[in-house]
């Protein structure tokens, strides 16, 4: 069976990411590989790493989500490649489905899950309170049913399964978007522009906690970083990314 990386960028909030980490642990059947890229974190991420065995690049100062996505994928061994942000949580039957979605077209390049917390139309409505109430709810949604998979023009990055073929025609994510936000619509047009189609698997449901490290760091000026990257995509592509949520 074919290889997926999954890599995390981090930065600070370990219960996350153990709680990312072990969900996926949990919850995944085919061949994967971890790979923690953490963004010189002070909260005991890399004695955590060494501790469960995990692959990690241990960064000297923050450098910004698209930057640590790269180096990641630079290390990455698998045949498919999976960004995931450090709060996000899976449950049964995610990596399966997102793969059956990915290999369900030869002209499919980038897939996607449903979530609780999301820009665009990823985001859908769940009735559960708590974590054990996702992984119920989870159970029933993420059923295999190709039925629920939906063409998009735009992914976003929280959960972003892609081939390896795809990122060898189209690069690396554009670091001129650090320290992060619209690195993944500009992932997604690229991908396009290529002739690649993108899918939302509706058959694949993660919890999301949103947005938490940037929130962090970047608490007050978190809409200024948004609208200076939006103006950068703008720029570079003479498009308005607004049109593709």
């Amino acid at each position: 069976m074919t290889l997926t990386s999954i890599i995390i960028p981090t930065y600070n909030r370990l219960g996350l990411l153990r709680s990312c980490v072990e969900s996926i642990r949990a919850y995944t059947d085919s061949p994967y590989e971890i790979i923690v890229v953490d963004n010189a974190s002070s909260d005991g991420t890399d004695d955590y790493c060494r501790a469960n065995k995990l692959t990690f690049i241990s960064l000297p100062e923050n450098r910004g989500f698209p930057l640590a996505c790269n180096l990641g994928l630079q290390l990455a061994a698998g045949d498919e490649l999976l960004l995931l942000n450090n709060d996000v949580i899976v449950s049964q039957g995610w990596l399966a489905n997102l793969k059956s979605a990915l290999s369900s077209a030869p002209d499919i390049g980038m897939v996607g899950p449903v979530t609780n917390y999301a820009s665009g139309r990823q985001q859908v409505e769940t009735g559960y309170t708590d974590i054990p109430g996702y992984h119920a709810e989870a159970r029933l949604a993420n059923v295999p049913d190709a039925a629920k998979r939906l063409e998009t023009t735009r992914l976003v990055g929280l959960c972003l399964l892609f081939k390896r073929e795809l990122m060898d025609n189209i690069g690396l994510l554009d670091e001129r978007y650090s320290p992060g936000h619209y690195e993944d619509d500009d992932y997604c047009y690229r991908a396009r522009l290529r002739g690649y189609r993108l899918l939302i698997a509706g058959d694949c449901l993660v919890h999301h906690e949103g947005s938490a490290s940037f929130k962090e760091v970047f608490s007050s000026s978190l809409q200024e970083l948004v609208e200076r990257n939006r103006r950068l995509f703008m720029e570079k592509w003479h498009v308005d990314p607004a049109q593709f949520i």
